[in-house]
């Protein structure tokens, strides 16, 4: 019998820096093509067993990050992907490309989700591409660091509201006609919702809700055989990091939890696949912690 290989041994504390680049972008929500230490989404090591066969699928923030991680293991596992995504288009492209590369369509949509009208053409675009919706993929996220309540203002504290929340709403509204028994939605949280840093104020009260928004409506479908669930990630190093945050705080990311380094978006992927598959058949209204060992109990 073969031994494991390194990948299937490798220590969870040096698997990947633990200190991050301390370049600062001046762009929010940041880009990949910005950073000088790139994020591992799973591009090379990703391998995929048809779990999602046939599924199409739509994935909000799916451009870089965490979403992009998603977007390439979801077409590995044999998903069509929509990408919904600002305005970072060189990000976009890069992420069709490797669903292309897997076999699968992508289909990539600029816009704003905090318009409502946007969020309608988001689900009414799938079905015109795709014919159908089998998993939704909550996931594009905004915030901003800030040392005081003073600090924040009534634009941003709106903005990240509408961009965290709302969008979740308009989503799942216009989707629920087209969601069909074994559909699934899949919510991105935080473990700020239990940690709840002073600096992040109005970004842990967005994720606080978006699990209360998941438990209510995991209820409210379950008679539909809809599942809904939540992931909460710990720190994640993505563009949003290096766009939102201090030099100084980029530079010790992470290494405040148990692992002593932040997470990779690869590391989260497997989480999404799962809550989006029949492996998790009997999990709605459920929030599952990748934090790194930091404890939400």
């Amino acid at each position: 019998m073969e031994s494991n290989n390194i990948e299937n041994t490798a220590n969870p504390l040096d698997q990947y820096d633990k200190s991050p680049s301390t370049k600062q972008q001046e762009q929010v929500p940041g880009t990949e093509t910005e950073m000088d230490q790139k994020p591992d989404h799973g591009e090379n090591s990703y391998k995929g067993s048809g779990k999602l066969t046939g599924k199409k699928a739509i994935i909000t923030g799916g451009d870089s990050g965490i979403g992009r991680a998603v977007a390439i293991a979801f077409a590995r596992e044999g998903a069509d992907v929509l990408i919904s995504y600002l305005n970072e288009h060189e990000d976009a492209q890069e992420t069709a490309k490797y669903i292309e590369e897997a076999g699968k369509k992508a289909v990539l949509l600029p816009g704003d989700i905090r318009d409502e009208q946007h969020c309608k053409q988001i689900i009414q675009r799938a079905i015109q591409e795709f014919g159908q919706i089998d998993v939704l993929v909550n996931n594009a996220a905004y915030q901003m660091s800030r040392n005081s309540l003073q600090e924040v203002s009534t634009e941003e504290w709106d903005e990240t509201f509408k961009t965290n929340i709302y969008p979740m709403f308009y989503l799942c509204k216009e989707a629920e006609a087209h969601l069909k028994p074994g559909s699934t939605i899949v919510n991105t949280t935080s473990v700020n919702a239990y940690k709840a840093p002073p600096q992040l104020i109005a970004y842990s009260a967005t994720k606080a809700a978006i699990q209360n928004f998941t438990a209510s409506l995991a209820q409210l479908w379950a008679e539909k055989g809809i599942r809904i669930n939540c992931v909460a990630p710990g720190p994640i190093w993505t563009p949003l990091i290096p766009a939102t945050m201090p030099p100084e705080k980029v530079k010790s990311f992470g290494q405040d939890v148990p692992l002593k380094r932040p997470g990779q978006p690869a590391e989260l992927a497997p989480i999404f696949v799962l809550l989006a598959s029949k492996d998790s058949s009997y999990m709605t209204g459920s929030t599952v912690q990748v934090t790194g060992g930091y404890p939400t109990i």
